[in-house]
């Protein structure tokens, strides 16, 4: 009777978190991107841009702009926050006139998807260009 009582909540704090896991898996993030942007070592141009999870882990991330017929693979790396992310966003780090796509999270998910940092990214980073960092609203469909 004891195991009994710590089964459910046990149970729901289990499943809670497979959904929080899955969300990318089961869903497309969407947002209208207003510059271009660089994944790894493609160039995406501006307009609607869709990403989602190209591998069953949610590792591998397809990102497309469908109108421009321009896509990108990318590796990400999971990390957990205490805290559930407020909104679906898209965050880009901007050196000068460059963009990179830096990390997506997803509204009531405790899971950000980092990209790793790009080697032109790097080079920029390394010859102190100043960054900033934009973030844009997306919607998850």
């Amino acid at each position: 009777m004891k195991n009994a009582k710590w089964m459910l909540p046990a149970m729901l704090m289990l499943f809670s978190g497979l959904m929080a896991a899955q969300s990318l898996t089961q869903s497309t993030v969407v947002t209208k991107v207003p510059f271009n942007f660089m994944v790894g070592n493609k160039i995406i141009p501006s307009g609607e841009t869709a990403v989602r999870a190209a591998s069953p882990d949610g590792q591998t991330l397809a990102i497309r702009n469908f109108d421009a017929r321009k896509s990108a693979l990318a590796m990400s790396s999971r990390e957990e926050s205490t805290a559930a992310s407020s909104s679906t966003v898209l965050v880009f780090k901007h050196y000068g006139d460059r963009y990179f796509l830096s990390s997506i999270q997803l509204k009531g998910s405790h899971a950000t998807y980092e990209l790793p940092e790009s080697k032109a990214e790097a080079e920029l980073r390394a010859q102190n260009v100043p960054a900033t960092v934009e973030i844009l609203m997306a919607s998850l469909k």
